[in-house]
């Protein structure tokens, strides 16, 4: 795993890792039942504490991406029911920005366009 931190980043450092850990189970780097390296070596690896790792590896797993077993470790959840949440929950922040968007006086062209174009890159 080649997860980065970026100590200039105003999110916390547990946010971070949890952002980019979500990302990869997401996309399918991460592998149904694969599991994660343990809180000590990760922390070792990326130079910061473990118990921010462990705080990380919680809120994964509050929120759906991870399971854990005792004495084992923590693993990556099935990816295609994380990924319908994730979906969902994107639309609908969506809407709200679209929502927002008319009360501002933009217009559905305006908004396509820049679908369109953000879609480009």
């Amino acid at each position: 795993m080649s997860w980065n931190i970026d100590f200039r980043d105003k999110r916390p450092l547990y946010e971070q890792l949890v952002s980019a850990i979500e990302g990869d189970i997401i996309s399918g780097v991460l592998s149904p039942d694969e599991m994660l390296p343990s809180v000590r070596s990760l922390a070792t690896d990326l130079s910061i504490n473990p118990n921010t790792i462990q705080k990380a590896y919680r809120q994964l797993e509050i929120e759906g991406y991870t399971y854990s077993v005792p004495g084992r470790g923590s693993f990556v959840k099935n990816s295609e029911g994380v990924r319908d949440m994730k979906k969902k929950e994107i639309l609908q922040d969506l809407m709200d920005l679209v929502k927002k968007a008319k009360e501002l006086g933009i217009t559905d062209s305006e908004m396509i366009d820049v679908i369109k174009e953000e879609g480009k890159k």
